[in-house]
């Protein structure tokens, strides 16, 4: 959870400011009867407006574990992985270094007033964010835009948006296109 608050404190809402995607999700087989569970992701960040590569992570859990009285199997694999997952990649961006690196502050260092943001910077990211939210709001149904993959592309927040934005001249989001690509193809009365 520590990850995911620090991400949104960085880049603001999961789909808005950072976002993943899974790419895979697995079971192996390991010794002892044991049995791992996976998962890939790729992690998206947002800056400037403009959305990262992916920053890849592979996370992973006991499904079936050997354990004192016998073999365990767990229905939360599959979220652990996905946490460990992306925990991995927030390692590429640095977060969590500080435990690897005595003479850093961690999160339990007090900060000084000047490594807070002043009132100005704290309004520039509110209004930044407010831009971003309704940047990538559906205008029709009003929720968030979120990516999709269609005919074996996958589509990001902004490339969904803009495309109906190109089309419909708005965001919206990729059911509320369909249903008006439908309406338009459908013969009038």
């Amino acid at each position: 959870m520590w990850r995911i608050k620090a991400l949104t404190e960085q880049f603001g809402p999961c789909g808005i400011g950072w976002k993943y995607t899974i790419t895979d999700k697995r079971l192996e087989n390991g010794a002892n009867n044991e049995v791992s569970a996976f998962v890939d992701i790729d992690l998206y960040i947002k800056v400037d407006g403009a959305w990262s590569d992916a920053i890849p992570g592979t996370g992973g859990s006991a499904f079936v574990a050997s354990e004192r009285n016998g073999l365990y199997t767990s229905d939360e694999c599959f979220k652990m992985a996905l946490t460990d997952a992306i925990s991995v990649a927030c390692k590429a961006l640095g977060f969590g270094a500080d435990v690897y690196w005595a003479k850093d502050t961690t999160k339990y260092t007090p900060r000084t007033a000047d490594q807070k943001p002043s009132k100005e910077e704290m309004d520039a990211f509110n209004a930044q964010y407010k831009r971003d939210v309704e940047k990538n709001t559906c205008k029709d149904c009003g929720k968030p835009i979120y990516p999709v993959t269609h005919g074996g592309k996958k589509y990001s927040v902004a490339e969904v948006a803009e495309n109906a934005r190109k089309t419909y001249k708005e965001p919206l989001c990729w059911a509320c296109m369909m249903a008006r690509k439908k309406a338009n193809e459908s013969p009038t009365a």
